[in-house]
């Protein structure tokens, strides 16, 4: 990182003229206002304020839906499960992860060098959320109700992952974006560099983080969690499949 020069400081030179005769005690007065060192200017970064990073994580908006069949889950969540599975429900949620900048700046009068202050907000979560249960099995039944707890886990799931990497996300970008110094360099170049690190460190960063969520769900789907829930409420789930 560049550094900005300082603000510029008067400098004491030597002068040739005549001395000027002064009675004797006003010497030790004139004398210490000659010899003091120079007031330095204010250094204009100095009224910015300190780089800031804040996160705040989305409040899930969850729906359920139970207009499609479970065939039709079936090929929308055939990626998810193994094999000559049907899936009776499904929990499907958007991953969003955007940064906010402002940045309040001061070019100085030369408009070669600048100084900046990032105060840069995290919004991310998963919203909005749609809890499928197949529409063979109705609202009110034992069936759906099995069905809609086992997808009530992975929304959980969901939640407690995004509300664990919220005290990671600070620390490590307020490590690297925040901090008692403001940023200095070439006049025009702090935004678009910042924008650079942002979209091809930060937010890939995030995204692998988030992914993670899904090593959690597929201990949820265990084959003996798919047979428990096909077996309950005395066969009727798995009498309905065979219609």
């Amino acid at each position: 990182m560049s550094t900005m020069p300082g603000a510029i400081a008067t400098t004491c030179r030597r002068s040739d003229a005549k001395p000027i005769s002064v009675p004797m005690r006003c010497l030790p007065g004139l004398l210490l206002a000659l010899c003091a060192p120079p007031l330095l200017a204010a250094d204009p970064c100095d009224e910015l304020p300190k780089p800031a990073v804040s996160v705040k994580r989305l409040e899930e908006q969850v729906s359920i839906n139970t207009t499609y069949g479970y065939k039709s889950l079936t090929n929308i969540g055939a990626k998810a499960v193994r094999p000559g599975r049907d899936v009776l429900g499904l929990t499907r949620g958007n991953a969003t992860a955007r940064f906010a900048i402002e940045l309040p700046l001061v070019v100085d009068n030369t408009n070669r060098w600048e100084c900046a202050s990032p105060q840069i907000t995290l919004t991310y979560g998963f919203t909005p959320v749609t809890l499928y249960v197949a529409r063979e099995f109705p609202e009110g039944t034992c069936a759906h109700q099995e069905i809609y707890a086992h997808e009530q886990r992975h929304l959980k799931t969901y939640q407690a992952h995004m509300s664990s990497l919220e005290k990671s996300f600070q620390d490590t970008l307020s490590a690297r974006l925040a901090g008692n110094r403001v940023w200095r360099g070439p006049a025009g170049q702090t935004a678009p560099r910042l924008q650079r690190e942002l979209d091809e460190r930060w937010l890939p960063y995030i995204q692998r983080e988030i992914a993670k969520v899904e090593a959690a769900q597929a201990l949820i789907d265990t084959p003996e969690e798919y047979d428990r829930v096909a077996n309950a409420c005395d066969g009727e789930i798995a009498k309905r499949l065979k219609k």
